[in-house]
């Protein structure tokens, strides 16, 4: 659940004041107990600014401090030390859109993986890119469905909960939720049936009892496609009225759940702004005015940068070998709109349609795009841990919160590809790379 700015600060100051003065009276002893280690990087970002010549104290599973590298090594002599040179210190990284159980479309098409694919080949594939997520640097997923698997993306966070399997923390969506008629696999004759990717829900006792049924089923969150390709011409148009839309919203909002978002369409968007969704997922047709709504109600954009190249790429375009098509053109202009608007923007890149562990694509392309690099790198943690309503545990790094820490070769406010070269990975104090 999304808690507002204020109460998060003033429960981090606390959480953050009691650990500190707890530390303070801490004998000598006790500061060089097992567990702790010194990280000691040529800089460090802590989710919100850069710090030159900073380090970073882990104590089990928690930061615990951190500081002018000198100062801290003054005061945690005696403690393990990581030398990290010539490298950035990072809370791990949050993916903001993500399809495990999807892998890119050029191996295999959607509609292969969705009909063809057996279940457990796609939770075998699921594991593995788990895996590579996580050791990509990202700690925390946010999955925003399992396109034709069912629950399978709970099955996952439960196994990576237990410590079954390797893999960030997971906040998983379910099946997702469409209208009858405008989402799933096409070209079939009449009177066949064929899974279609997604769940059906059509007015008010149809969408309740979906969403309901969602819940149970173990979804953290509620996504619908409030627009999909079922125009005339196959082109994208709105999918579900406003009010349709106010109820999925308010029926998740019951449980403690927000409802996120894919909308492609100006009027997709605004309709879903106006029902009080969390988030908007791809955002392509946004225009001035929708953006202005956007911020003025506080939802936060997941633009899909990467996905939109990939699909591009598998099409034939070559990047950088003439103009850019149309469809780019579009992204970038919406960008700017979004920006001038001030629009929030979260770093999810909808990798399952690309390669997973390749995630900083996307934050490479929100540079280029025309976000700042503290921007981009603020969205990939502190912003995304808000957004989700994870702030008091993971994203930033500051005592007492959860220590999943990376490093990575470089500087990426001077250069945003340093963000695939990790170099170390820490998962709630473990190191897993």
């Amino acid at each position: 659940m999304h808690i507002p700015g204020f109460l998060r600060a003033a429960a981090r100051f606390s959480a953050n004041t009691l650990f500190l003065g707890l530390f303070l009276v801490a004998t000598p002893s006790e500061a060089r107990q097992a567990g702790q280690m010194l990280l000691l990087p040529e800089r460090v970002f802590d989710g919100e600014s850069m710090h030159e010549g900073y380090a970073v104290l882990v104590d089990a599973a928690h930061i615990a401090d951190l500081g002018p590298r000198e100062e801290m090594i003054r005061r945690y002599d005696g403690v393990e030390r990581k030398e990290l040179e010539n490298m950035t210190l990072m809370p791990g990284i949050i993916e903001g859109h993500s399809h495990v159980l999807l892998h890119p479309y050029d191996e295999t098409s959607w509609n292969d993986q969705v009909l063809v694919e057996s279940r457990a080949e796609r939770v075998a594939r699921g594991v593995v890119h788990l895996d590579r997520t996580l050791r990509a640097g990202v700690t925390t997923i946010r999955d925003l469905g399992a396109e034709g698997a069912g629950y399978d993306d709970v099955g996952l966070r439960q196994a990576v909960t237990k410590g079954v399997v390797p893999g960030p923390r997971m906040l998983v969506a379910g099946p997702a939720i469409v209208a009858t008629g405008s989402y799933g696999p096409k070209g079939f004759r009449e009177g066949v049936t064929v899974p279609l990717g997604a769940q059906v829900a059509d007015g008010h006792d149809g969408i309740i009892r979906v969403v309901r049924e969602q819940i149970g089923g173990g979804a953290d969150i509620i996504k619908v496609y409030a627009d999909y390709r079922w125009g005339p011409d196959g082109e994208a148009m709105p999918t579900f009225s406003e009010t349709e839309l106010r109820l999925i919203v308010e029926t998740a909002a019951s449980s403690g759940r927000v409802t996120v978002a894919h909308a492609g369409t100006a009027e997709g968007m605004r309709r879903a702004v106006l029902a009080g969704v969390h988030t908007i997922e791809h955002g392509d047709g946004g225009t001035p005015d929708v953006f202005r709504l956007m911020a003025e109600r506080g939802v936060v954009w997941y633009p899909t940068l990467a996905a939109v190249e990939s699909i591009m790429t598998y099409g034939g375009w070559e990047k950088g070998s003439g103009p850019d098509p149309e469809r780019i053109r579009i992204k970038k202009q919406a960008i700017q709109w979004a920006l001038g608007a001030g629009v929030a923007i979260g770093m999810g890149g909808d990798v399952g349609v690309y390669t997973h562990g390749s995630n900083a694509r996307e934050m490479e392309l929100m540079v280029e795009y025309g976000l700042a690099p503290i921007s981009v790198l603020r969205a990939a943690t502190s912003l995304n841990a808000d957004t989700f309503g994870l702030g008091d545990r993971v994203g930033r790094l500051a005592p007492g919160l959860v220590a999943d820490v990376i490093a990575v070769e470089g500087n990426p406010l001077e250069d945003m590809s340093a963000m695939h070269r990790v170099a170390m990975v820490m998962q709630a104090g473990r190191t897993v790379r």
